[in-house]
């Protein structure tokens, strides 16, 4: 009788440690779980603050390409602009000088609307806006 009590307690007690590591290695199957996915949260930040960078050096680039675009428009308008001649003036050297400036004035021209059709809309306001937005969402997270 003795023996078939010493047994059942002792198979109680084989139950329970089996039980505990079970739930043991459980735990520690979930920690790992638990740092795997904070793992993949990290790099997710990390992919963000990398590309941030990447956008910044897109809307400089688009906001650079706009100003060059301009820029090359409003000099070749002044130039074409400031080519007058009176009657006496006109010599074949003063009639190429004002067919280069002429020349210049339409290649800055188709080139504005070459962008206009592509760009309807001048956007690197549009995109600074953006970047700010950005900046302003990821510094309330």
């Amino acid at each position: 009788m003795k023996r078939t009590g010493l047994l059942v307690v002792l198979g109680i007690l084989v139950i329970l440690v089996f039980w505990g590591c079970s739930g043991y290695n459980g735990l520690v199957k979930q920690d790992e779980n638990v740092k795997k996915a904070w793992n993949n949260v990290q790099t997710e930040y990390q992919n963000r603050s990398d590309l941030v960078g990447n956008l910044v050096n897109t809307v400089k680039g688009a906001a650079n390409f706009e100003q060059e675009t301009l820029t090359k428009l409003v000099e070749a308008r002044s130039k074409a602009t400031s080519v007058n001649f009176t009657a006496d003036q006109l010599t074949p050297e003063n009639i190429a000088k004002f067919q280069a400036a002429q020349s210049q004035m339409s290649g800055a021209l188709s080139r504005l609307l070459a962008v206009v059709e592509n760009y309807p809309d001048l956007k690197a306001t549009q995109n600074f806006t953006q970047l700010q937005g950005h900046w302003k969402d990821r510094k309330q997270h």
